[in-house]
């Protein structure tokens, strides 16, 4: 039977939707009835099925739908904000890539071991709101895209901004929050592809994050910052390309290669397909990886014509979403399918 592939209407799905289109397969959109009118614009996709909630591809009936299609799966950040590991590893559709790894992913202290076993320089972790004296992060769990996050310097900083998440109905306890060293530096996320079909690691392309309003206030000239009560949020609005030195590909490329080899040890099978290593380039040029993402990031998005890097590798534009369909569609010629989804 021929292979639909679908994901959530949401995050990078005209991204995957088009790629997948342009590798010669057919489409389909699960998205919220209320987004419906953005969607319909677009000729790529060739199905769209209608929901109320995201959450209602648990059911049953959609999951036998979906399966009735021959649907493959593409998970993004918006299924991981959705559900929880539980609920993902529950669906009973395919899935591209390792669903198993969306665990780590979401845990912080599974996501710190994962990037401890792949050798990758991570900032130190702040086992209690007691023990802050410097500079320090405050983060959710999971893919929040930055929401929540705020910064203190000490006890009083971080009760204070839990109270206000608290308020804001974001958080329930302390235990929800993750504290972390503050890395001062540029913030790079890379992006990665692996291919468990060639075994080929590839360095698809990077980008940079505009936050609101830690960007923001930048443009507030410093005598009015002191005299406005500023509390900076880094809710992610879009992204920037960026070009890094050729120099640093050599780290890169390591990096990449130490991720997958961990990620074979600790979540078999392992990580095929996108991943992404998000971090800040310190002045002496060291990386400091301060999260991972198991699947397709949003800022891919940038390079749906491909980026500066996916040229170098490929005759055609190749973004992500089609890199995705691609790796489907070797794996299908190849009998390999079992290969790239769980």
């Amino acid at each position: 039977m021929k292979k639909i592939i679908g994901t959530l209407g949401s995050h990078c799905s005209l991204q995957v939707l088009k790629g997948a289109k342009d590798e010669g397969f057919e489409t389909l959109l699960i998205t919220q009835k209320k987004r419906y009118h953005v969607y319909k614009r677009f000729g790529f996709i060739d199905h769209v099925m209608l929901v109320d909630n995201f959450r209602d591809i648990l059911e049953p009936d959609i999951q036998n739908r979906l399966n009735e299609l021959a649907c493959i799966l593409i998970p993004h950040g918006t299924l991981i904000s959705s559900l929880s590991p539980d609920e993902i590893e529950s669906i009973k559709v395919p899935v591209f890539g390792n669903k198993l790894i969306l665990r780590w992913e979401a845990d912080r202290n599974l996501k710190q071991e994962l990037m401890l076993e792949s050798k990758l320089q991570i900032p130190k972790t702040i086992k209690s709101k007691r023990e802050i004296s410097d500079l320090c992060i405050v983060k959710l769990h999971g893919a929040a895209g930055g929401k929540g996050y705020f910064l203190t310097s000490d006890q009083k900083g971080f009760e204070e901004g839990f109270s206000k998440l608290v308020k804001d109905k974001i958080v329930t306890n302390e235990n929800q929050l993750y504290i972390q060293e503050y890395v001062r530096g540029v913030p790079v996320f890379l992006h990665f592809f692996y291919s468990p079909i060639s075994k080929d690691i590839e360095f698809m392309g990077v980008d940079r994050r505009y936050e609101s309003d830690i960007d923001g206030i930048s443009r507030i000239p410093s005598k009015h910052q002191f005299n406005v009560s500023i509390e900076p949020t880094y809710n992610v609005i879009g992204n920037m390309p960026l070009v890094l030195r050729e120099s640093l590909l050599e780290g890169v490329y390591e990096m990449g290669e130490n991720f997958v080899q961990a990620s074979e040890r600790l979540v078999p099978p392992g990580i095929p397909g996108p991943f992404c290593l998000e971090g800040v380039y310190t002045k002496d040029a060291m990386f400091i990886t301060f999260e991972f993402s198991a699947r397709i990031v949003a800022g891919t998005n940038l390079y749906v014509s491909g980026s500066q890097y996916s040229d170098y590798l490929f005759k055609n534009g190749m973004s992500m979403g089609r890199r995705i369909a691609l790796e489907i569609k070797k794996a299908i010629n190849k009998g390999k399918l079992g290969a790239v989804l769980t």
